[in-house]
């Protein structure tokens, strides 16, 4: 991030890039219009696209008014879409309004963005042991670093911007097969209870059995609803159960964890802050299985669950866990990826850093 740093610094020296009007429209590939032009030198700017794509205009210059300078071509198309995956954006090759807005982000701001963020690799990413689970929050990804040098990677779903997934560090101690799922309070109560209210047969549908606080069986017609009082409700397992299969668990203040989901379909969508803070791994089984064969866990997690019962698999030896929020992180292909700051952090983090520092007496 440093050397992104720098770079950035310099194309602020240059001026910066230009900035696209306001405009309804989408700009779509093959379309013909005068605001091509000064998209080609967006792009241009930030290394999207390359010297040699312009060249190939007929030797136009990008601010001309050749007609093929105004033409939304194939080349163009490329470079929107590595805009795209450098920007967390749906990689369509179309300039709608997030990307626009993306595009008209000022050079500066995206400076401050890389100074927050390298401040925040300064607090964590420091004595990592060779073998550890980093959850990147912001850029809704996980990494698994093995100790044998590879490292596996997927998708994940974290918290909604009103239930956070916290920046913790910790040590992910066992895992849960076939798991039952005790449903927080705050879903109890802002989420399940008004559904209840409604209709009661919702607790079938659902799967959930209602507890008191003993972890006695309660007859739900027996509660008032209105004021249920002390009572908790527990999801069995199975195929609907909402932590799915498998349940990686570490200690942390939060009740937070990495599961498997039932809903697998969200893991398709670009930007998945969904959860009620836990992080939804996809392919958490395979995740599950290389924890316990690299921690010498005599262990199959498919003929565990086959067994169908709930239980508890210690590993031999605890692995670290980073659950991280990073606004700017490196790509895979080395250029530094800006994401949205879903959770609005990075504001008061920028304030600290700006403030003057207090001199000693």
């Amino acid at each position: 991030m440093r050397a992104g740093l720098a770079q950035y610094r310099h194309l602020e020296r240059q001026g910066g890039w230009p900035q696209l009007p306001n405009r309804q429209q989408s700009l779509r590939p093959g379309d013909v219009h005068e605001e091509v032009a000064l998209l080609r030198k967006r792009l241009l700017v930030t290394g999207e696209l390359a010297i040699t794509h312009v060249d190939e205009l007929a030797g136009q210059s990008i601010v001309s008014s050749h007609p093929e300078t105004y033409e939304y071509d194939e080349h163009l198309v490329d470079a929107v879409r590595r805009f795209q995956q450098h920007h967390l954006l749906e990689e369509d090759g179309i300039v709608g309004r997030q990307t626009r807005a993306a595009m008209n982000v000022p050079v500066s701001v995206r400076i401050d963005q890389i100074r927050v963020n390298l401040e925040r690799a300064r607090w964590m990413l420091h004595g990592e042991a060779e073998e550890f689970v980093l959850v990147d929050i912001a850029g809704y990804r996980i990494s698994y670093f093995r100790p044998n040098g590879e490292i596996w990677r997927s998708r994940i779903v974290v918290g909604q911007p009103y239930r956070r997934t916290p920046s913790l560090r910790s040590m992910i101690t066992h895992l849960t097969v076939n798991p039952t799922w005790t449903v927080p309070p705050t879903i109890f109560s802002e989420d399940m209870l008004p559904r209840i209210r409604r209709d009661i047969t919702y607790l079938d549908r659902q799967n959930l059995s209602v507890l008191n606080f003993y972890g006695q069986w309660l007859d739900p017609n027996s509660i008032d609803w209105w004021n249920p009082g002390g009572i908790m409700l527990r999801q069995d397992p199975g195929p609907t159960n909402a932590l799915g299969q498998v349940v990686l668990r570490f200690p942390n203040n939060h009740l937070v964890y990495l599961h498997d989901t039932p809903s697998q379909g969200l893991f398709s969508r670009q930007l998945r802050a969904f959860s009620s803070g836990c992080i939804r791994v996809q392919g958490v089984l395979e995740l599950a299985q290389l924890l316990l064969e690299d921690t010498d866990t005599a262990a199959d997690i498919n003929s565990v669950i086959a067994e169908g019962e709930t239980r508890n698999i210690h590993l031999k030896r605890s692995v670290p866990v980073i659950l991280h929020y990073w606004t700017v992180h490196p790509g895979m292909d080395g250029e530094l990826v800006f994401r949205p700051d879903v959770y609005q952090h990075d504001a008061s983090l920028l304030r600290a850093l700006d403030r003057p520092l207090a001199l000693s007496k």
